[in-house]
């Protein structure tokens, strides 16, 4: 089951509004969020460095590793999300397999990214 393939199973979609804090870098965190609708910023000290859209993911790595959150996300447009608590996290995790790799390739994907954009940032290109 893919990330996508969840949003068509899920009834219930949390609305944000553009603007809102979904969860801010510091906080604890025992939820993540699917994108269904809209898209939100990943930002790390104040500064955007991913726009996550329709599929996407956030939050997960505090569900893995139970520290704090390492960004702050933030509603970039009107938006609706599904909240995957710890325990259906690990209901799926333990169900679907394809589910963990769907994860750990988002993960993956992402470090990337934030590692190219300090790269950038370090050199002044940002």
């Amino acid at each position: 089951m893919s990330i996508e393939s969840i949003l068509r199973t899920v009834e219930k979609l949390e609305p944000y509004s553009t603007g809102d804090i979904i969860f801010r870098e510091g906080e604890t965190g025992d939820v993540m969020y699917v994108v269904a609708e809209g898209k939100l910023d990943i930002k790390i000290r104040d500064r955007v460095v991913e726009t996550v859209g329709l599929g996407g993911i956030v939050g997960e790595m505090s569900l893995i590793d139970e520290k704090v959150r390492s960004a702050t996300v933030i509603a970039a447009t009107d938006c609706k999300l599904v909240r995957i608590s710890k325990r259906l996290f690990g209901v799926l995790v333990r169900e679907i397999p394809s589910f963990s790799l769907d994860v750990m390739r988002v993960m993956a994907d992402r470090i990337r990214r934030i590692d190219e954009f300090i790269r950038k940032v370090d050199k002044g290109v940002s």
